[in-house]
């Protein structure tokens, strides 16, 4: 640290900071000096009145010098329930300078989605996904920063944002490598847990080496700063005393230096003495009697001001204050004389639209801890009012009303409900959280309670899966919900079971829940999730004679509510996964669909249902050959989650799913890069769930289709994608497509033992489809030389189950498994039937790979000439090169290549 004053017009919270001063002017002279470089995250760390602020401030005045618009904000102790609070503040300058339409234009298709969590669109009716909200927010400020060039991102004390702004600051700054942003973070280096510390961590980890922490003043540095202060006649004795008693710590020796200056005080020896008591003042207990000696009135309304914590007005704080509008004028100046508060100063960071601000953190602190328990929850009861009467809604006074003392208040439960919905309609299901579970503490009235544990049960389902199903077991354990709550109740009870790994439990609730009602649509709808969730269990079915059941159900199902299409749709996915004749598959499917498309309260954003359901209708057509129906559900699912802004597990499932579409139509590099985009939402998500092993297992066998074994391997490597594999089933079969990985990579006998293992779980849930679960195929080509009667058996049982199943796909796969084991002309018969039922299939890449081994086998130049035509469409890079090879060895003439393409 370089012991040095100064310049003259510094602040004094700079004293002895010129290095950070200096690494500061770097970063900035960076951003200036290229539009197109890289953006950065520089983070200032320190505990309380080490000078963050001081720097932030310094900041500003030198990113403005250089021309940078400049954006900053602060987080506040009483404010971390209040979301969007900060990233509200960081953006008010830019949205302030825009037209409502001029900010529609700007923020495009994220504007009716970011837009109700700014405070400058009407939320929606349905909760909003909070992934989706903060990947707006992202969009929204990376499209204003472009315009704003060179940008710079101040966020005082980050410690206490709100969650919501801290993952949209995480989220953000993994952004800077394609935006040319300076974001400055300041913050203490404890004080934060949970998902806050996560995202904070996030934002560390951005910043790499571009970190100042702040250390404390030394002896010198202080006594400098005293003379600077007081007079170059401060003794030594004094300029010592200074520093033991402040420690060093910048704000308190500032703060006791202006004491002195108050008082008037000699800076010699002999005043030494009284500077304990005088730094004591400065905050704590000491503040506390300082305060008190101001004045009732004047304690009265710094309470005030402490309670409202942020847009501090006088004429708002006079009322919660409970005196008139002159008196908390004089209040408010004699405060501000006492450096309690202070007008907000637009050269550091200012407050979002208030008259005063405290003079420092710590102040505002000290003042909140000292109003009693008791007074401190009444005033906040006022303060909600005050923030009601003033037109901000229920949502933003709720950080009052949560600190209220409980009474049996029915009008403030009815208010925190209100809150939630608030809260959930713009993406902050934590802080409807909070709103819920402080109106349990009221406690509701008995009518209500079932109603509220509901509510919170819904409000949890996507982040505590464990908190739901104990408070919607809660609720239904209650009278008061009536028939259908009650019903979709269950139904959210069950889905939170099934993300908590209990899926065994949660087809039995169902069940005894459908076992209570009378024949109906409710029922009906009971019984439809209960098939549902045995549908998608990877192990042995839970209910003996379940597809008979099924069967039989749908069979007296005509499609006229969606009760029966549901019922349908399961009953199709059941007969695609055993292998039933896929004409019947189809049919069934059809069944559920109204004019070919969805039925009204069946969309994909529709609660009713989930998702689960329509994936199984999709994949249903997926298998069946019917590609195009399929993949007009995945790009309308793909549609849906977008449009609607969900951009978190479903839209990582529509991705995975899309890109299933797109393997199995034989557009591998459409896939590839549908999937890796699933799996980066899935990621952010969480790693182990369902919708991450979609998009992981789907992705290792379209790398593998496109011949690149060696990047599938490091991406299984990487994600995971090994044993125990998940209690739901993944589409393809994940063991299945890690048998081949392994054959793939050399690991003959993994491969094996994998692959049987696949057979064992086929067996025990009746999953025959030779095209879903591909692992005799596999398993027949690695046991050809080892044991060739047993290879022969099961390429004679696939074949079986492939014309029972009756796709061209099916057969065509099949016969090309008989060809590989057969020599002679009798290999090449079965190739030549392999490519012609696969030449009617759409599903090229399989086409492409028979027509090679049907032109290796047959040495037929033109046979393979057209493989790699197919190949290369296919982008199977792999297949193609054994195309090729082929050809060279038979001496034909290379084929070109197609424009842009390399020769492997």
């Amino acid at each position: 640290m370089t012991k040095v004053r100064p310049a003259a017009a510094a602040s004094a919270s700079l004293w002895e900071r010129a290095e950070e001063v200096a690494a500061i002017e770097r970063v900035v002279d960076t951003l200036c000096a290229d539009r197109s470089s890289s953006g950065r995250v520089h983070l200032l760390r320190g505990d309380a009145g080490l000078g963050k602020t001081a720097l932030l401030a310094e900041t500003r005045r030198i990113a403005e010098a250089r021309g940078c618009t400049v954006w900053s904000a602060r987080g506040g102790e009483t404010l971390r329930s209040v979301p969007f609070n900060v990233v509200r503040q960081l953006l008010q300058p830019a949205l302030l300078s825009l037209h409502p339409e001029e900010a529609r234009e700007y923020l495009g298709d994220w504007y009716d989605i970011a837009g109700p969590a700014l405070g400058i669109a009407d939320p929606g009716e349905a909760p909003a996904d909070p992934q989706g909200v903060c990947d707006g927010l992202v969009a929204a400020v990376t499209r204003l920063a472009r315009r704003d060039w060179p940008l710079v991102l101040l966020v005082d004390d980050a410690h206490w944002a709100d969650q919501e702004t801290l993952r949209w600051l995480a989220a953000f700054v993994e952004r800077l490598d394609e935006l040319s942003v300076l974001v400055v973070v300041a913050r203490r280096p404890t004080e934060v847990k949970g998902d806050s510390a996560r995202h904070l961590d996030t934002v560390a980890a951005a910043a790499g080496q571009s970190v100042t922490s702040l250390s404390l003043l030394t002896p010198e540095a202080v006594a400098g700063l005293t003379r600077a202060t007081l007079g170059e006649h401060a003794d030594d004795p004094f300029c010592r005393e200074v520093w033991a008693v402040t420690g060093g710590n910048p704000y308190d020796t500032v703060e006791l230096l202006a004491k002195v200056q108050d008082r008037a005080l000699t800076p010699g020896e002999p005043s030494a003495t009284e500077l304990r008591p005088l730094n004591r003042s400065a905050r704590g207990g000491g503040l506390v009697t300082r305060l008190e000696q101001l004045g009732v009135d004047a304690t009265r309304f710094a309470m005030a001001a402490a309670i409202l914590g942020a847009e501090i007005t006088v004429d708002q704080a006079a009322r919660l204050a409970g005196m008139r509008q002159e008196v908390a004028v004089r209040c408010a100046e004699l405060l501000c004389s006492a450096r309690i508060l202070t007008a907000p100063d637009a050269v550091a960071v200012p407050a979002d639209d208030g008259d005063l601000e405290f003079v420092h953190p710590l102040i505002a602190t000290a003042v909140y801890d000292s109003i009693p328990d008791g007074l401190r929850r009444a005033m906040h009861g006022i303060a909600a009012q005050v923030v009601i009467d003033a037109g901000k809604g229920l949502a933003a006074a709720s950080r009052h009303l949560l600190q209220v003392h409980a009474d049996d208040d029915e009008e403030l439960v009815e208010q925190l409900r209100e809150a939630a919905r608030e809260h959930l309609a713009v993406g902050a299901p934590d802080a409807a959280r909070r709103c819920l579970e402080r109106a349990l503490r009221e406690p509701p009235a008995p009518d209500a309670h079932p109603h509220v544990l509901y509510e919170l049960g819904c409000a949890t389902l996507l982040t505590s899966p464990a908190r739901t199903i104990e408070h919607l077991r809660t609720a239904l354990s209650m009278p008061g919900l009536d028939n259908a709550k009650r019903v979709d109740a269950v139904y959210r009870l069950s889905q939170a079971l099934t993300h908590n790994d209990q899926l065994e439990e949660a087809v039995r609730t169902v069940e005894a829940e459908a076992a209570r009602q009378t024949t109906g649509p409710a029922r009906m709808r009971l019984q439809a999730v209960q098939f549902m969730w045995e549908g998608i269990y990877a192990g042995e079915t839970t209910s003996p004679g379940r597809s008979e059941k099924l069967t039989a159900l749908a069979a007296t199902c005509t499609g006229r509510d969606n009760a029966e299409r549901a019922l349908l749709i399961l009953r199709g996915f059941d007969a695609m996964t055993h292998g039933e004749n896929a004409e019947v598959v189809v049919e069934v499917c059809d069944r559920a669909l109204v004019n070919g498309r969805l039925a009204p309260g069946l969309g994909w954003t529709d609660p009713e249902w989930g998702l689960e359901l329509l994936m199984m209708l999709a994949s249903s057509y997926a298998y069946t050959d019917r590609l195009d129906r399929a993949e007009a559900l995945f790009n309308e699912a793909l549609r849906a989650y977008t449009t609607a802004g969900w951009s978190g597990g479903h839209l990582a499932v529509a991705h995975a799913y899309l890109g299933l579409g797109l393997r199995r139509r034989g557009r591998l590099r459409e896939a590839e890069e549908t999937l890796r985009e699933s799996l980066r939402i899935a990621e952010r998500v969480g790693r182990g769930l369902p919708l991450y092993w979609s998009a992981i297992c789907n992705l290792v066998d379209t790398l593998l289709a496109r011949g690149h074994t060696q990047e599938a391997w490091d991406i299984a490597e990487q994600y995971g994608f090994a044993p125990p594999y998940p209690s739901t089933i993944v589409l393809p079969d994940p063991r299945s497509v890690r048998g081949r990985l392994l054959l793939a990579v050399g690991r003959t006998q993994d491969g094996i033992n994998e692959l049987e293992e696949a057979e064992k779980a086929a067996a025990v849930r009746g999953h025959l489809n030779p095209v879903m679960v591909p692992w005799a195929a596999d398993l027949a080509r690695a046991l050809a030389t080892e044991d060739p009667a047993r290879a022969a058996r099961l390429a004679s049982d696939a074949r079986r189950q492939a014309e029972r199943f009756g796709t061209d796909t099916a057969i065509g796969e099949a016969l090309r498994c008989a060809a590989a084991l057969e020599t002679g002309q009798r290999a090449v018969r079965l190739a030549a039937q392999a490519v012609a039922y696969l030449e009617a299939s759409p599903c090229q890449y399989e086409h492409a790979a028979a027509r090679v081994e049907y032109g290796i086998l047959s040495r037929s130049a033109s046979e393979l000439h057209r493989g790699l035509t197919l190949a290369r469409s296919c982008d199977a890079d792999g297949l193609a090169d054994q195309a090729q090879t082929a050809l060279d060895a038979l001496g034909a003439p290379a084929v070109g290549l197609v424009p842009g393409q390399k020769r492997r």
